[in-house]
């Protein structure tokens, strides 16, 4: 029975009575035992690539920074758009793990030069390349900035602009704004074609004003304009950061991106059957925001747990309709409390897996 119920930016989020809306799969990246507990489960090995028999997606288990890795998921194909979530080199919520990592500057842009080197090898010649990226000011802001000049010596590849996505939720102290942004740099190859439709929010223009006299009739900015809607622009502000009473909520994976914000990029760059790439897979959302608007992903990610995760994710969405898990756990053949797990099935039951 539901008991209340919030919306924001259109989704409704509910509270149900009796229910515990704790996420029950904490954050994999903080918990090495349980995470190894959870490669039993992995269909994937190193190496592996799993291919969906319905709609021709590709998951596997590679490393961004070999190229043989790639072009062993890729088979000679190439891609009108790539959407990379790499680790940002930025301690996130207080932690360093082995996969949101802070290393040193410069072995962290070594590893990025090798990725994107890799990116453009399979980019057509006429594609897009979006970045998400943070930056620490408590460490010279690093390492936003030095990615950007790094990505100077690209020659192939040019920057188209430089995009900020708000969160609703952010960190900071009484001496301080709070931080709310996250960075999405966007890159050119040659010259590819922009879908300006997918620009527009579901935010209704409400300013009228800029009053201009067209074919000898005083018009007004809202008659000229070409939507009613207003453009997001480099600023996105209509987006809710995924939390865990989102049903696109995938619970351990920390650091998620909107699927909304994955949509916005996929129908700016691309028509349906399009092929679109995802070096850093994580918690799988261009492979849904892909399914859901028909076009081929082929996405990997350097750890097994993930990219189960990413499978579980379509196949859950295939099943049930749903983009996520909100508060529920990826892997059911498991119980998690705390730091302890506990199986919910019988080790005869378990073989069925």
């Amino acid at each position: 029975m539901v008991s209340a119920s919030d919306t924001l930016f259109g989704i409704e989020l509910e509270d149900k009575q009796g229910e515990d809306t704790k996420e029950e799969l904490k954050r994999l990246d903080l918990n090495k035992e349980l995470k190894k507990k959870l490669l039993k489960f992995c269909r994937l090995k190193y190496g592996e690539i799993w291919e969906d028999p319905i709609h021709g997606h590709r998951v596997g288990v590679l490393d961004a920074t070999k190229l043989d890795d790639v072009n062993k998921i890729l088979r000679n194909a190439k891609t009108k758009l790539i959407i990379n979530d790499p680790p940002y080199n930025v301690v996130v919520g207080n932690k360093n793990t082995e996969n949101l990592f802070k290393i040193n500057l410069e072995k962290y842009l070594d590893f990025s030069r090798k990725w994107v080197e890799n990116a453009i090898s399979i980019m057509d010649k006429d594609s897009h390349l979006y970045i998400w990226l943070g930056s620490d000011y408590k460490d010279n802001f690093e390492p936003l900035p030095d990615f950007m000049v790094m990505m100077r010596e690209f020659n192939e590849v040019k920057p188209r602009n430089f995009i900020t996505l708000r969160n609703q939720r952010g960190y900071g102290t009484q001496k301080n704004w709070m931080w709310v942004r996250q960075e999405l740099l966007y890159y050119v190859k040659g010259n590819p074609k922009f879908y300006v439709n997918a620009e527009y929010t579901d935010i209704p223009k409400i300013l009228r004003g800029y009053y201009k006299v067209v074919n000898g009739k005083l018009t007004e900015n809202l008659e000229r304009g070409k939507s009613k809607y207003i453009r997001a622009g480099n600023v996105w502000v209509d987006i809710q950061q995924v939390f865990y009473r989102m049903e696109e909520n995938v619970p351990g994976c920390y650091a998620q991106k909107p699927l909304k914000a994955i949509k916005r990029i996929i129908l700016s760059a691309t028509q349906e059957k399009d092929l679109v790439v995802d070096f850093f897979a994580h918690s799988g959302t261009s492979l849904i925001a892909g399914e859901i608007l028909k076009r081929k992903i082929y996405t990997f990610d350097i750890d097994p747990v993930y990219a189960e995760i990413t499978i579980r994710r379509l196949e859950n969405f295939r099943k049930t309709g749903k983009t996520g898990w909100q508060w529920g756990n990826p892997f059911p053949e498991i119980v998690t409390s705390n730091h302890f797990y506990q199986p919910r099935f019988s080790a005869l039951d378990l073989c069925k897996y």
